[in-house]
């Protein structure tokens, strides 16, 4: 594995743990007083990543080919540490052990179509302005 591409995942996974650690506080900041215990913040990146990744592997496949190094920065180090399923995991864990059975229900259940809907409507929007 070149060495350049194991540095582009490292520097891209740096800077992807720092969106989503500022995103999440962000997101906490705002709706906080209004949302209780719901990992809002989580449910966000989780569902703007998968946004962008929609994006990016459309853009990718048809118009745009970056180099092994920038695409590696981009997908696997940026949106992968930018999104996080352990995260995901233990929030939706708590919820369900602090006895709020249906907000971790609700949580599991919106996290897995919105992500899979973000990623869908990325693809889809490049896919109509590429015509």
């Amino acid at each position: 594995m070149q060495v350049q591409v194991l540095a582009s995942v490292a520097l891209g996974g740096a800077l992807g743990a720092l969106g989503r650690y500022l995103m999440i506080a962000q997101v906490s900041h705002w709706f906080g007083p209004w949302i209780g215990g719901f990992p809002l913040g989580t449910l966000s990146v989780n569902v703007l990543g998968s946004f962008v990744m929609g994006l990016l592997v459309e853009v990718m496949a048809i118009t745009w080919s970056p180099s092994a190094e920038l695409r590696a920065l981009l997908t696997i180090g940026f949106l992968g540490a930018f999104t996080t399923f352990s995260t995901f995991s233990l929030e939706a864990f708590l919820l369900y052990e602090r006895g709020a059975v249906f907000q971790a229900a609700g949580y599991v259940a919106a996290s897995v179509v919105f992500s899979i809907a973000g990623f869908a409507a990325g693809l889809y929007l490049v896919r109509i302005s590429v015509g």
